[in-house]
C-alpha cells in the first residue's frame, strides 16, 4: 500500500500547491521586480468604496435590513423590517462623507480608484459626475452590496451585466476592474466569461498583482485588495479607535514597504476607504495626514489607480509564451478610453 493511501483522512487535494483556484506558494521568495514607473519603490492605490444606496434594505426589495460595516458594531439584520438608524448611517456616506473625501483627493490632485456599487451610482448622479470630472477610475463593486455566497449564477451574471450598463450610461465608459467584495466560487469565472475586464480584486493573497490560468485559455490578472489597511477596522472589534491609529498604521506599512523596495523588492499597497466610515471628520483627519505623508516620498511612491497598475502589468509582466491576444484587447480598450 502506498504511503498516501493508508490514511482514512486522505483527500484528493492533499499535497497540492494549486487547487480549486488557490495557489498557496505564489511567488515564494522570488517575487518579480514590478518595474514601477520612475523606479518607484511602492505603487500606492487608494480605493473609495461607494456602496451607500446599494445595501440591504426593505425599500430596495430585500428581505432584511443591512447589518454590516456601520457604527452599530455587531448589528443584526431585521427580517422584513426597516432599520432606520442603519439607513441614515449609510446615507451619511453619500450625503456628506463622499464629498469630504472628494475634496481631500481633488485638493491634493491625488488619483484614486472607486469600487462603485451599481445601484448606489444610480441614486446619486451628482456623485457620478464628480467622479468623472475628477478623472477617477471607477471599477465595479457589483450591482448590489450583497453577500453573493448563495446567489445563483444567473442572477449574479445579470447583476454584472446590469452594473456595466449603469457605468456606461452614467459614467460614459464600462468598468475595467471588478471587486464583488463578498464573492462565491463562481464569481471570477463569470467575470472572465464576460470578457471585458482587465482585472479583478477579489483576493487578498499577495503584495503584488499575479496571473491565473484557472479560468480559461487566457491569463487573468488579479490585483489583490486589502482588509488590513482598511478603514473598516474603525467599526470592527479591536480595530482602530481614532484617526491617529489609522494614520500611524498606514505610515508604518508604507515606510516598511519603501524600505523593502530600496532593498530590491518593490511592492504595492492598497488603502481601503468607505464614505460612511473614514468620511467622518475625526477619522478623515488621520487619512489626510497619511495622504500628505505619502506624497512626501515623491518618486519613491507611485500614487496611482488600479487600472494603471493593471495596464503596467500587462505591458511589463504578461506571461511568456501566451501570445498577444490580451495585449491587443487592452490596446483596443485603451483606444476607446481616449476617444
Amino acid at each position: 500500500m502506498k504511503y498516501e493511501e493508508c490514511w482514512s483522512s486522505r483527500h484528493e487535494n492533499d499535497g497540492k500547491k494549486q487547487y480549486g483556484g488557490r495557489n498557496v506558494v505564489g511567488y515564494a521568495n522570488h517575487a518579480p521586480d514590478p518595474k514601477w514607473p520612475n523606479k518607484a519603490k511602492v505603487a500606492l492605490n487608494f480605493v473609495i468604496n461607494y456602496e451607500e444606496g446599494g445595501e440591504n434594505c426593505i425599500l430596495h426589495g430585500d428581505g432584511e435590513s443591512e447589518k454590516l460595516l456601520s457604527e452599530i458594531v455587531g448589528a443584526s439584520a431585521y427580517p422584513n423590517q426597516r432599520h432606520v438608524n442603519m439607513e441614515s448611517l449609510y446615507d451619511y456616506g453619500s450625503r456628506a462623507g463622499f464629498w469630504r473625501l472628494h475634496r481631500m483627493f481633488t485638493q491634493r490632485n491625488m488619483p484614486c480608484t472607486v469600487f462603485a456599487v451599481g445601484m448606489a451610482l444610480e441614486r446619486n448622479q451628482q456623485a457620478c459626475k464628480a467622479m468623472v470630472d475628477a478623472k477617477w477610475e471607477v471599477a465595479s463593486h457589483g450591482y448590489r452590496w450583497w453577500d453573493y455566497q448563495n446567489v445563483d449564477q444567473d442572477t449574479e451574471r445579470e447583476h454584472i451585466q446590469r452594473t456595466i450598463e449603469i457605468h456606461n450610461n452614467l459614467l460614459g465608459r464600462r468598468p475595467l476592474g471588478f471587486y464583488q467584495g463578498k464573492p462565491n466560487e463562481n464569481t471570477r469565472n463569470l467575470i472572465v466569461q464576460e470578457g471585458g475586464f482587465l482585472y479583478d480584486s477579489d483576493s487578498y493573497a499577495d503584495d503584488l498583482p499575479y496571473w491565473t490560468m484557472d479560468y480559461g485559455d487566457k491569463p487573468h490578472l488579479i490585483i489583490p485588495y486589502t482588509l488590513s489597511e482598511n478603514d473598516m477596522k474603525f467599526v470592527s472589534p479591536g480595530g482602530f479607535s481614532n484617526g491617529q491609529d489609522f494614520c500611524q498604521y498606514l505610515k508604518d506599512t508604507l515606510k516598511f514597504l519603501v524600505e523593502e523596495g530600496k532593498q530590491g523588492s518593490p511592492k504595492m499597497m492598497t488603502v481601503g476607504l468607505h464614505c460612511r466610515i473614514v468620511g467622518r471628520p475625526g477619522r478623515a483627519a488621520g487619512l489626510a495626514e497619511f495622504m500628505d505623508y505619502a506624497k512626501s516620498f515623491k518618486k519613491d511612491v507611485w500614487i496611482c489607480t488600479r487600472e494603471e497598475i493593471a495596464k503596467h502589468w500587462y505591458e511589463s509582466h504578461y506571461p511568456v509564451g501566451m501570445g498577444s491576444p490580451i495585449k491587443e484587447d487592452k490596446k483596443e480598450v485603451t483606444a476607446e478610453d481616449e476617444s
